[in-house]
């Protein structure tokens, strides 16, 4: 999940939601084989350090392969929306696309562990 910040953006604010806020709830530890090219495995931008990668000396690459995001949510800074992820995946869908009782239930099931931007944020919130 941390590598994939590198490429992707909100649905609607396309390059200018990037990069995504990352806040994650649940991770695991994998073991997975190292990409064929050097260091750093990322382009642009770092998600497990939540830095673009000009700012960053040594990215820590094999600790970012080792940990998986199972939970969490992304945000874009520019909108405001919130997209889940479930099971590793993030749902990017449009807004007239979601299941809006999914994501409600989503958010209180997590409520104590995300930010007031996510709770008030869009398409829907609970606050």
């Amino acid at each position: 999940m941390y590598m994939t910040l590198d490429v992707l953006a909100c649905p609607y604010c396309k390059d200018e939601g990037f990069p995504l806020k990352l806040y994650v709830i649940e991770k695991k530890k994998v073991k997975r084989k190292r990409p064929p090219k050097e260091k750093p495995y990322c382009e642009l931008y770092c998600g497990y350090l939540g830095k673009y990668l000009k700012d960053v000396r040594d990215p820590p690459c094999e600790q970012c392969l080792d940990e998986e995001v199972v939970t969490g949510v992304l945000v874009c800074p520019k909108c405001g929306r919130w997209f889940p992820i479930i099971d590793g995946i993030p749902h990017m869908l449009p807004d007239e696309l979601r299941n809006k009782e999914e994501d409600l239930k989503f958010l209180r099931k997590y409520k104590d562990l995300l930010p007031e931007e996510v709770l008030s944020g869009k398409p829907w919130g609970i606050k």
